[in-house]
C-alpha cells in the first residue's frame, strides 16, 4: 500500500489510509513504522477505516527538530486527521505509540472514542531508565546498529526468540532504515515525557491496556496497579508474550483489538 504525505513544520509526515467507515488509527513504536501492522490492517479495514502514521523521524516521515517530544508527536497526529477531516476516532498506540497516544488523549480528549495503551505505560521515565537512555543514545550516535540488533531480541519473551528468529531479523532490518537523527531525538522525547497517569483517571473514553507477563520494557508490576485508573478499563494480558505481542500473540491481540475498537465505535 502506498503512503500519503502531508506537510507539518515543513517535514513530510507520511501515512495509509484503507477501508470505509469510522476511523481506527494505528501508532507503531519506537524504531519502528506502520509496517508493524501489516498483519492487522487487512483484518481491521473491512470493519474501519484504518490510518496507520509514520512517526517523526521513522518509516517514511522526516525529523522535526532534535528532540521529537511526545506532544509534538500528538501535534502530528492531529495535523493528519484534520488533513483526513477525521473528527473522532479510536487510538491505538504500540509502546512509545502509547505515550503519543496519551500526549493526544490530554491535548485532544474531544476526537477520542476509546484509547489503547498496546504494551504502553501512562507512567514516566524512572531516573534510572533516563540514565539508560542517556547511554543508550551515545551507543547509537558510535554504531546504531549494535543497538538496534542488541535490543530488538529483547522485545520477545525468552521462549519466543527462537519461535520468531524470522520476525526478529525482519524488525532489525526495518530498525535499520531508522535515521540516526530521528533515533536520538526519539530517545531524548521519550526520556523528557511527563507522567500522564492523571490522563488515564480523567478521560471518559474506553482504555483498553494489552500487556505481556515476560515485557521488560513494560513490567507487569507497573503496569496493573493503571488498570484501576480510566472509569471504563478493559484489559488483554498475555503470557508467555514479552513486548510485541502483535507478533508473539497476533491472533489474541488483534481480536481483541477489534472488538474493542466495535464497542467504541458502535454509536
Amino acid at each position: 500500500m502506498g503512503k500519503e504525505k502531508i506537510k507539518f513544520r515543513d517535514a513530510n509526515i507520511a501515512y495509509t489510509i484503507s477501508g470505509e467507515g469510522k476511523t481506527l488509527v494505528l501508532l507503531h513504536g519506537f524504531i519502528e513504522s506502520t509496517v508493524i501492522w501489516k498483519d492487522f490492517v487487512p483484518v481491521l479495514e473491512n470493519q474501519f477505516q484504518v490510518v496507520c502514521i509514520d512517526l517523526p523521524g521513522h518509516g517514511e516521515s522526516d525529523c522535526i527538530g532534535y528532540v521529537h517530544e511526545m506532544e509534538v508527536n500528538a501535534e502530528v497526529v492531529r495535523a493528519v486527521l484534520q488533513h483526513l477531516q477525521i473528527k473522532a476516532c479510536v487510538l491505538v498506540g504500540h509502546s512509545m505509540g502509547g505515550y503519543v497516544t496519551l500526549a493526544f488523549a490530554e491535548k485532544y480528549p474531544e476526537l477520542l472514542s476509546g484509547i489503547c495503551l498496546f504494551h504502553s505505560t501512562g507512567l514516566p521515565d524512572s531516573d534510572a531508565k533516563k540514565l539508560d537512555r542517556d547511554k543508550a543514545i551515545s551507543v547509537v550516535k558510535k554504531d546504531a546498529q549494535v543497538f538496534i540488533s542488541t535490543v530488538i531480541p529483547n522485545l520477545f519473551a525468552p521462549v519466543n526468540k527462537e519461535k520468531f528468529k524470522q520476525e526478529i531479523e525482519e524488525l532489525i532490518r526495518l530498525a535499520a532504515q531508522t535515521p540516526v537523527q530521528g533515533i536520538v531525538a526519539t530517545l531524548e522525547g521519550m526520556k523528557n515525557r511527563k507522567d500522564r497517569t492523571p490522563v488515564l483517571k480523567t478521560v471518559n473514553f474506553p482504555v483498553l491496556f494489552i500487556g505481556g507477563k515476560q515485557d521488560i520494557v513494560v513490567p507487569l508490576d507497573t503496569l496493573l496497579p493503571q488498570l484501576s485508573l480510566p472509569k471504563h478499563c478493559q484489559s488483554l494480558i498475555l503470557d508467555n508474550v514479552g513486548h510485541t505481542g502483535f507478533i508473539e500473540a497476533k491472533d489474541e491481540t488483534l481480536s481483541m483489538l477489534f472488538n474493542f475498537a466495535k464497542s467504541c465505535l458502535k454509536n
